[in-house]
């Protein structure tokens, strides 16, 4: 199996593996050759016996010393290897392994401590590939459901349609509707690409250095109609000189999800206003309505993807707004705060770097 991404040894590494050994035999070969040329000479030059045999006892003793140091070492190494295998066993296994010496500053320690290391890592990918799989399984869960209202609607207006000898204004009427769930079929699919660009980061920021009142009043452009309907006053107060570093375009969408849930959950000729104010690292937007309001508990559960609470499910909408505001308004490294009393009004506060 190829692996492009792991790059090999060079010619120098080599170079530098095959001296760490060469270095240390050439050593030994060159102190054997003087340990021989030295015997040789005492043996050639010393007639004594005696002397010779205490030469010979010595050579003995010095090979039996380096004998007993091989056994040694030979049994260290399997001893090494024992304990790895342990560790690798324990690591395969999913068991915690238990570690003999675990502040001792000897090799086996050490490489005991780089195999944790490695499988703690390895095993938080694991972790995270399952979060990864069932985070994407609950968004296709979630699709699903959504989708199939929608397209059960249009599927039984079809039917009826073709079905049924219906006069003008009653075909005219199924039309109307049938345009309203495919507007709504697309505004989710919208939605959707709108949050898997947020998720996946494919979507860009640009940022620039820009008035916030120009990027208010296009938020605001796009309620105005929807909010005219229901006879709520819309009203901004910013000061033209305000201007912050942020990217207009993707902020004036997510400022545009919150005023449309504002005048979403807002009653006929209730009011929806837009404040700012500069403080000393951030500028807040405080978008204030006259809705509903949201339970305390549920301050953090309108930010969650297609979160709808109880007294939202008359209204239309997939539950998509506030999850992508928040996701835009945070990768511009700002965050959205709310407060809200029940049954008299909420306010959405967007924190936007100076």
């Amino acid at each position: 199996m190829n692996h492009p991404n792991v790059a090999g040894p060079s010619g120098k590494e080599h170079f530098s593996r095959r001296a760490s050994f060469l270095i240390p035999a050439l050593f030994l070969l060159a102190a054997a050759c003087l340990l021989a040329a030295l015997l040789w000479l005492l043996w050639s030059f010393i007639p004594r016996a005696a002397v010779r045999r205490g030469i010979l006892l010595i050579c003995a003793g010095l090979f039996g010393l380096a004998g007993l140091w091989a056994l040694w070492v030979r049994r260290q190494t399997v001893r090494f290897a024992d304990e790895l295998c342990e560790t690798l066993d324990d690591l395969l296994s999913d068991r915690s392994p238990l570690l003999p010496h675990p502040y001792d500053d000897s090799l086996v320690s050490r490489v005991q401590g780089k195999l944790m290391q490695y499988y703690e890592y390895a095993n938080e990918g694991r972790l995270q590939s399952a979060r990864d799989k069932e985070t994407i399984q609950g968004l296709v869960s979630d699709i699903s459901h959504q989708v199939k209202t929608p397209i059960a609607g249009i599927r039984m207006l079809a039917d009826i349609l073709r079905r049924h000898t219906l006069s003008d204004e009653q075909r005219e009427a199924f039309l109307v509707s049938m345009t309203q769930q495919i507007d709504r079929l697309d505004f989710l699919l919208q939605s959707l690409i709108k949050m898997s660009r947020l998720e996946t980061g494919t979507f860009v920021l640009h940022m620039e250095r820009s008035r916030l009142c120009d990027t208010i009043a296009d938020a605001m452009s796009a309620v105005f109609t929807k909010a005219g309907q229901k006879s709520i006053s819309l009203s901004a107060d910013c000061d033209e000189a305000v201007c912050v570093q942020h990217d207009p375009k993707w902020t004036a969408e997510a400022l545009e999800n919150i005023l449309d849930n504002a005048v979403k959950y807002t009653p006929a000729g209730g009011s929806v206003s837009v404040s700012v104010r500069p403080w000393l690292f951030y500028t807040r937007i405080d978008i204030t309505d006259t809705g509903i309001g949201i339970p305390e508990e549920h301050y953090h559960d309108v930010f969650q993807r297609f979160y709808r609470g109880g007294e939202a499910a008359s209204q239309e909408g997939v539950g998509l707004g506030l999850y992508l505001a928040n996701g835009i308004i945070t990768r511009q490294k700002g965050y959205i705060s709310v407060s809200s009393q029940a049954g008299k009004g909420t306010t959405f506060s967007v924190y936007l770097l100076s």
